[in-house]
């Protein structure tokens, strides 16, 4: 029987932790659906973003073995060193090095700088997981260019096979690193679809609506409370996420201080993702304005559990209309999604119900469609 091939997965975070969204459960569900064909390793950090102690009741600084068969190390500060990354690479001796982060140091900067100085004996993969789009680059300008500047001078893209979640993507990639860049595009892996979930009790003339995403310009959570100014039916809206940016957040409420009394905010801090459903599943749609995302996680979930999405036209999900899945509106035409919102407040049960239903078959329909392990298994080849 033919030995499986090694893939050594470097990722900041990984399960337990939920705090970094998206990246994570992208994450896991590649190492949770590739383990048959693979030996998967996922070299990780030993806490969730933003936060000061470890994981409880995981054992770090050490390779154990997760349900399934995926070995994770759970790496402390005091050992997340180059000698350390470089240790583990010689005794892993992987096949394919894989990196989901564009500018984190010691999760790819440092394998990339291995594989070119070592000359090791891997062939690199590296998903920028939306971080060359526009809107995510103009953050932490300066030391961004610094990084593409570097990145190009040492041509370490000649020695990399790039992965692109969609269309975009694939386009960003050879703005930054030329048209001789090897990328392939490949959907991220989704989670299995659950049974389908009960359809929310709905009422004509209110709405209540979920914003699963880190509290941060890029998600333009701001532009979202100030479309909430020109609606008139009655608004629930719960925010679930990380806040980033204290200083955002700080003028996002005080724009919440000045909604009118029909409008309904709650902020209900960060959730691990399996309270994502639950909290979902109370509300009747999902609702994202995002400057950009290359997948978006939340965004698929909310599909799954047949809630329409209200979302801007930056996401791969579009012409959602069409199918009675939701809304997809260009970020320019504010008046647009308040339009949408006043449309589903008068929505009766009847109505809200075949908005539901025909969410669910979208999203089935878009599962059937893909065969992941053999695209990824084309990809590490």
């Amino acid at each position: 029987m033919e030995q499986q091939k090694k893939i050594l997965l470097f990722a900041d975070w990984y399960e337990p932790g939920y705090k970094a969204g998206g990246p994570i459960r992208s994450c896991i569900n590649f190492a949770r659906r590739m383990q048959e064909n693979y030996q998967v390793y996922v070299f990780t950090s030993d806490r969730d973003l933003d936060s000061t102690e470890p994981y409880t009741g995981v054992m770090i600084d050490q390779w154990i073995t997760m349900t399934g068969g995926v070995k994770v190390f759970y790496c402390s500060p005091t050992r997340l060193s180059w000698k350390e990354i470089r240790q583990q690479l010689d005794a892993i001796q992987p096949d394919f090095i894989y990196l989901n982060s564009m500018f984190s140091m010691k999760f790819t900067i440092f394998p990339l700088l291995m594989g070119w100085l070592y000359r090791l004996n891997a062939k690199i993969i590296l998903s920028p997981r939306g971080m060359l789009r526009t809107s995510a680059v103009q953050f932490k300008s300066l030391k961004k260019r610094i990084f593409f500047k570097y990145f190009r001078l040492l041509r370490l893209h000649r020695h990399i096979r790039f992965l692109a979640s969609d269309d975009t993507e694939v386009n960003d990639v050879r703005r930054y690193f030329g048209r001789r860049a090897e990328v392939m595009k490949i959907p991220n892996f989704s989670a299995n679809l659950p049974d389908r979930p009960d359809i929310a009790t709905k009422k004509q003339g209110e709405v209540s609506m979920i914003y699963i995403g880190r509290v941060h310009p890029i998600k333009n959570t701001d532009y979202l409370l100030n479309v909430l100014k020109g609606v008139k039916a009655d608004v629930l809206l719960t925010i679930v996420g990380s806040l980033e940016d204290k200083k955002f957040w700080q003028s996002c409420e005080e724009i919440i201080a000045g909604l009118p009394s029909n409008i309904l905010v709650k902020y209900a801090g960060e959730l691990p993702n399996q309270e994502l459903p639950g909290i979902t599943a109370a509300h009747h749609i999902f609702v994202l304005p995002t400057r950009g995302e290359n997948f978006g996680h939340a965004i698929f979930e909310a599909l799954v559990l047949g809630k329409p999405v209200l979302i801007s036209d930056q996401t791969p999900w579009r012409d959602l209309t069409i199918v009675k899945a939701g809304w997809d509106l260009a970020l320019d035409q504010p008046a647009l999604f308040v339009q949408v919102i006043e449309q589903v407040a008068a929505f009766d049960q009847e109505e809200y119900r075949s908005w539901s239903l025909a969410t669910r078959e979208y999203v089935e329909a878009y599962m059937g469609k893909f065969n992941w392990i053999e695209e990824y298994k084309k990809l590490f080849s």
